[in-house]
């Protein structure tokens, strides 16, 4: 009886089988408004063009909603002339893809209706057979190990593979990166009809130019009838729901849902890698560096930690152990949750820390910014003017303001290494960031938020805007004096630091006449080593100078320099620039030769301490080249200035200080030289430049009139320097200046 079954059951079986069709294919409709791909597109076709094999494998590795099967359908509905058999399975799980595989072999004609063999074999066998090349697309494969089966091991073929699985060999992967900027903000708006471009890059920004996030808001937008800018409102004050509308053509999960079996197979089997995605969820999108955060743990970290009910747990594994955070790494790298690791370091896109923090349950999410500005803060050096903790600094600086109330000391010591390594404009605005927060929460006339208004008002200063600098002092020292009197340390030091900048913004000898008061005041009051104490004569020294007596600031800086010394150290920056700013007395007093050589003396301290491109760096060479040509050698100054004019537009920008002087001194230099044609176009090109960003009666812009008064005399047309000079003293009778 059985023999008898089983011989009508295949005759049954070979009865049913049809001849398969000339060109088999399996595939989705081609993806709708598909954009910015050709370059992923020609990468995937050279490397079949160029690959191993046959088969030849290339794998679309990224995070969910990347467009990876998108790209893959895209690749194969515009080759399909290039192939005889081009068909999509399904990989996301065996069972699922061995029915693919099924479908596959039955319509090659290998598979019976009712069949009890692998169908995964039956395919291949019938793959390897083929003539015809062939394109098989395994799509959402989990991992490597589930798919090892399913790779046809023979046959003249291309394997074309989506997964979120990150861990393939370079030679076969290639992750597909998010859209480019300007096609995201062109999608929006021809999917949307909505001509608001700003908005839309706006959107575009927030969603880091995720596809699938795109196409869910261009969607929302086209179902809804709201503007992209009433999206963009919507978006920044109910991000987590919008993440979850948008319903799309061919694809059923929104943004929030994609990455949610991730999430729950991580909380599942590996829950230190949880805890490390919501620290970098706390952190910028930029190159987290995990190793680092978790390798300064001590035992006040954990104690911290340990005060933060309910996180301690899960965070502690990663602060005590180098693997489990190398693990987590690998376990977040294996749904393609963070960018490939790198010295320690993985980046997370925006998206996926907004849902990710959305994930957090509402009572721990406190708990987890907590942590993670304990992690960045204890992770940060301790001294930011020490040049080789600035590297440190600058792979934790996004994060640090990420991550870090504006008010915390460690804000304040990022922000000092900022301006210690030259960054003013940045330091500028964290400190605008940080006197705001302050007045918020403290008042006008609290004394730390004084405190942030003078340091605001240094960084503005050093960041290229003096006068700004000065009326932001002014208006310090007046509430200072009425809220704590003229005498507080506070209001002393205002005090100082407005006679500097009164003198940087044009008024050397009201800036002199400031500092002579205050000297004997702060050193009665705060004692001849004082920090205060020491700008102030420092600054009584250098605008004595400036304003022309530079024998005397000679004097006065050999009576401060010692202390300065032995209150800061002999190489500490602001000593350095002291000292380099008496080279300049010493030889504007007469002797331009010894100021050369204490120039030259400096500038290998400076580089070694600061780098060398750091703006003391380039003053000390400006300096350098200056009593070059004082000293008697004018091509060789001409020629420093020429070889250190790019250098300062490069390393401080077109419109700092530093680069004016340059640009100034190499015009001077070169009239001295001999070309009195070219010196006025040099100076002739600077001047605008002097008068926009200083104002016409700033003395250094009347300097440059003056000089260019000169150099159009030398080269031949007296009419117009005379007319030059004319307007040069006019300025001076109106507004003092001196000469």
């Amino acid at each position: 009886m059985s023999a008898s079954s089983g011989g009508v059951a295949i005759g049954v079986l070979h009865q049913e089988r049809s001849a398969p069709p000339a060109r088999p294919v399996r595939l989705s409709l081609s993806p709708p408004d598909f954009v910015g791909r050709d370059g992923l597109l020609a990468e995937i076709r050279t490397r079949f063009t160029l690959g191993g094999g046959p088969p030849r494998l290339v794998t679309l590795t990224g995070l969910g909603g990347m467009g990876k099967t998108s790209a893959a359908v895209e690749y194969a509905h515009r080759h399909l002339d290039d192939y005889g058999l081009v068909w999509q399975i399904a990989a996301e799980d065996q069972a699922t893809a061995s029915a693919g595989f099924a479908d596959l072999a039955r319509l090659l004609g290998v598979r019976s209706p009712v069949d009890h063999a692998d169908p995964v074999a039956q395919a291949h066998a019938a793959l390897a057979a083929r003539t015809d090349r062939w394109l098989l697309l395994l799509d959402n494969v989990t991992d490597a190990d589930c798919v090892r089966d399913l790779l046809p091991p023979a046959g003249p073929g291309d394997v074309l593979l989506t997964t979120r699985f990150g861990d393939w060999p370079g030679t076969v992967k290639i992750e597909v990166p998010v859209l480019d900027d300007d096609v995201a903000v062109d999608f929006l708006l021809a999917r949307t009809g909505d001509g608001d471009s700003r908005a839309a890059a706006a959107i575009a920004e927030f969603l880091g130019a995720l596809p699938l996030a795109l196409a869910q808001a261009a969607a929302y937008v086209s179902t809804t009838g709201l503007s992209l800018g009433e999206y963009l409102l919507r978006l920044r004050a109910r991000r987590s729901d919008l993440l979850r509308r948008g319903r799309l053509w061919g694809y059923a999960m929104s943004v929030a849902s994609t990455w949610q079996l991730a999430f729950q197979r991580l909380r599942d089997d590996a829950p230190a890698a949880v805890a490390l995605l919501r620290i970098a969820a706390h952190c910028a999108p930029e190159s987290v560096p995990a190793t680092l955060l978790f390798t300064a743990a001590d035992d006040r970290l954990l104690a911290d930690i340990d005060e933060v009910g309910g996180i301690a747990e899960q965070v502690e594994p990663l602060l005590v152990d180098d693997f489990a955070v190398e693990d987590a790494i690998s376990a977040l790298r294996r749904f393609s949750l963070v960018g490939r690791p790198s010295g320690g370091a993985v980046s997370v896109h925006r998206l996926v820390q907004a849902v990710t923090i959305d994930e957090i349950p509402e009572d721990e999410r406190a708990g987890w910014r907590a942590v993670t500005a304990a992690l960045v803060e204890r992770a940060l050096p301790d001294d930011p003017d020490r040049r080789d903790n600035w590297p440190r600094f600058a792979r934790l600086l996004p994060h640090a303001l990420a991550a870090l109330e504006l008010a915390s000391p460690a804000t304040r010591r990022t922000v000092a290494y900022l301006a210690s390594s030259g960054n003013y404009h940045t330091a500028r605005i964290v400190q605008q960031q940080i006197y705001a927060d302050s007045s918020d929460r403290l008042g006008a006339e609290h004394m730390e938020t004084l405190a942030a208004r003078a340091d605001l008002a240094t960084w503005t200063g050093r960041g290229g805007d003096p006068i700004q600098a000065r009326d932001l002092f002014d208006a310090v020292v007046s509430v200072l004096r009425r809220v704590v009197g003229d005498e507080h340390p506070a209001t002393l030091s205002a005090r100082t630091w407005l006679a500097d900048w009164t003198g940087q913004a044009g008024n050397g000898r009201r800036a002199r006449d400031l500092a002579v008061e205050l000297l004997p005041v702060v050193r009665r009051v705060l004692g001849d080593e004082h920090p205060d104490t020491l700008q102030t004569w420092w600054d009584v020294g250098f605008w004595t100078g400036a304003a022309g007596n530079p024998a005397a600031a000679r004097d006065l800086y050999d009576q401060f320099l010692p202390a300065m010394e032995v209150v800061n150290g002999a190489e500490y920056p602001h000593t350095l620039t002291a000292r380099n700013q008496r080279a300049r007395w010493v030889g504007e007093a007469g002797d331009p030769e010894t100021a050369r050589e204490l120039s030259a003396e400096l500038l290998p301290i400076f580089e070694r301490v600061s780098g060398p491109e750091h703006q003391d760096v380039l003053w000390v060479r400006s300096n350098l080249a200056w009593w070059a040509g004082e000293a008697g050698d004018a091509a060789a100054a001409r020629d420093c200035y020429a070889e250190l004019l790019p250098i300062c537009e490069r390393a401080v920008g077109a419109e700092y200080l530093i680069t004016l002087v340059v640009r100034a001194n190499f015009a001077w230099w070169t009239g001295m030289a001999g070309d009195p044609a070219m010196a006025r176009d040099l100076t002739a090109a600077l001047l605008p430049d002097r008068r926009r960003l200083y104002g016409d009666e700033h003395p250094d812009t009347v300097k440059e009139l003056a000089n260019l008064a000169h150099w159009t005399g030398l080269a031949g047309d007296p009419d117009l320097a005379r007319d030059l000079y004319a307007e040069v003293v006019e300025i001076r009778k109106r507004r003092d200046v001196p000469s």
